[in-house]
This record gives structure tokens, sequence and C-alpha cells, in this order.
């Protein structure tokens, strides 16, 4: 069969602007895909191997394109990847040398991840079929099989639709998964990275715990409970159920729940007000720095400088522990509040634009 000697694809980083650990108790998120990006290029090399080069971080790895993976390795996603897609008729009958490199900081919030895995899905895809299209939302699906579900992970699926879907997305995480594009750009947007290396299992692991035990006290009272349907304004209606301990991680998933609708409303106008999004942003970062308490000193400190340079809201993005902010300011402020960020000790802060999201190059 004739296959593509050569297919390029661009994947690019992803921010959550609301909605932080919220995906995976199946409450929606507000997120986008950003113009920073993992680059794969694949060379056909007339071998059964796939060749797989990752200069940026010293690895290389050999895979047999007739491994079916029926034992997966921990985090192994390459191999979950393919596993997935012989369920969906992708199925390898060549060798490629693939070579991924890109622009993302590791380890820092912004999905670096899963932009390799979509990257590496999207590449198998374009390279191997199956001959019916395959959609953005498909292609999203698909990686959050590989990346989550096969491995019994305890991330949502914020991730992988961000970088599929592309754009401002709003995305309703019930089992029963839709979209909607929000818009294709919003203006001042800044990430900073605070070169402290995230801690997404344990950090997504413990807070999931926490939030869904605390639902399950109230289901034991009321069995028809649906935390998505719950105002926050009903919370004192619900928490006498919840122990103590809980509590907070209850009041966080509504508070939140209730910020990202508000987000919702505001992103669905014609011409939706930015500080209005900057002040909701602080609402949220409250509720990550001060109930769930997943940041640390430093990113408090960006966060601190981005606002006294003139942002008109910053938070935490990612699962917490260290990773990146996002900010998001009046085009005359952008440099300062990246000078300010960097004052902090940032490792690195730049300004970033909405991106399409995962795609493959034409020749």
């Amino acid at each position: 069969m004739g296959r593509k000697q050569q297919i390029h694809i661009l994947s690019p980083g992803r921010i959550c602007l609301f909605g932080d650990h919220q995906d995976y108790l199946k409450l929606p998120v507000i997120a986008c895909a950003i113009d920073r990006f993992i680059r794969l290029e694949a060379t056909k090399n007339n071998t059964s191997f796939f060749q797989i080069k990752l200069p940026d971080i010293h690895l290389e790895r050999t895979i047999d394109i007739q491994e079916k993976y029926d034992v997966l390795e921990e985090r192994d996603y390459f191999a979950s990847s393919l596993k997935v897609l012989r369920r969906y008729a992708c199925i390898p009958d060549e060798g490629y040398t693939v070579k991924i490199t890109g622009s993302l900081p590791v380890n820092a919030g912004v999905s670096s991840s899963s932009a390799v895995i979509i990257a590496w899905i999207r590449f198998l895809l374009e390279a191997f079929g199956p001959d019916e299209i395959i959609t953005d939302e498909q292609v999203s699906r698909i990686a959050y099989e590989a990346e989550v579900l096969e491995h019994g992970e305890p991330g949502g699926l914020m991730d992988q639709y961000a970088i599929g879907i592309g754009n401002i997305v709003f995305i309703e995480t019930k089992e029963d998964v839709s979209f909607k594009i929000l818009g294709t750009k919003l203006n001042g947007l800044i990430v900073g990275d605070s070169g402290i290396k995230k801690e997404t299992i344990d950090t997504l692991g413990n807070l999931k715990a926490k939030a869904l035990e605390a639902v399950d006290f109230i289901k034991r009272e009321i069995l028809n409970f649906k935390l998505d349907q719950v105002q926050l304004e009903e919370y004192e209606v619900y928490e006498k159920y919840v122990p103590s301990e809980l509590k907070p991680y209850f009041y966080a998933a509504l508070k939140n729940h209730s910020i990202t609708k508000k987000a919702l409303l505001e992103f669905e106008k014609n011409d939706p007000d930015i500080e209005y999004i900057g002040y909701l942003m602080n609402e949220h970062h409250v509720i990550l720095r001060d109930v769930l308490k997943i940041t640390v000193p430093r990113i408090d400190n960006m966060i601190e400088n981005a606002l006294n340079a003139g942002a008109y809201g910053a938070k935490i993005v990612g699962s917490g522990g260290g990773g990146s902010i996002v900010a998001i300011a009046p085009d005359q402020k952008i440099n300062n509040v990246i000078k300010a960020i960097k004052r902090a000790n940032a490792k690195g802060a730049f300004s970033v634009c909405v991106d399409s999201g995962v795609r493959a190059l034409k020749e």
C-alpha cells in the first residue's frame, strides 16, 4: 500500500481558563489551545519499526509495528495509543522514523505530554487510516482513551479535547461529551512558567478522591443527587451530609462550577468583557489557592506581581503543586506583566494567542 513518504503534525499546548479540577467530576470546563507547539516529523524508513526520537528530553525508542501491547507498562502512552487505534481499524504496516520536538514547557501545566500523544495519534491516523474521515472530536476521544482510560489514571478529558478541538472551547465532560467553540481569539493572554515541576498524578488522585467521597456521602441520603444540577446557593442544604474534613472539596466544586457558568455567559456575548473575564479568573484562583491549596509560594508571587503590574486577572493552570500561571492583561500592559512575572523568579513568561488545534501540515 502506498503510504505517505513524509508526514508533519503540529500539536498545540493548552491552558485551562475555567474549571481546573472539575472535569474529573464530570463538570464543564473552558479551555483554549495556545500557539506553543509540539512538532512531529515522520519519514518512511523501509523497516517494520517506528524509530522515535525526542531530542529535547534526550530519549529514543524503537517500537515494532506488529506489537499489540496486550499488557501496558505504566504511563506508556505511545503503546496505549497503538492499542486503542487498532480498535479504530488504524493498523500500522510500515515503519517510520519519527522526530518529536517542541516549544512547550515540560511539566508546566500546559499539557506538553498530551500534545505529544495527540501528535502521535494524529500521525498514525494520517499514515494508516482508517479510510473514513476521522473528526477532531474523534481524535480527542481516542487520545482520552489512550492516555486516561487505558491506564486507569485520575485525569479528565479537558486536555485531549482542548488540543484536539482547538480554539476557546466549552467542554461538557459528562459521559455524553459535548463541546461548543466560544471563539478563536482572546487578546492579552500571558503564560508564566514557574520552573517547579507540577505533581499531576498524586495531586489529581488525592483531590478527586476527596471530592467524590464528599459527593458519595450526599448520595447516601439523597439517591438522585446530581452535582452538576446543584447551585452554589444550595451549599448549606447539602453540606450537612458531608463530614467536616470533606466540606472544602464539596464547596470548591460548587464554587468553581458557578464561576465557570458565569464565564460561559460572558464568552457567549458578541463582545466579551475581558476585564470581567480577568475578575472571574481571580475568583477561580482564590478557590484553587485557599480551598484546594494547590499553589506554591513562587506561583503566588508570580500572580501577585502580574496583578500589581496591571493584569486584569491571573490563576494557576494545571493540576498544581507547581507548573504555570495564565494571566490576562490589556494590550498596553502585556510587556510590564511579563517582566513582573519574571521578577518573581519564574523560569519564563511569554504572551500567547489562541490556536486552532492539532493538524497535519501540507507538504
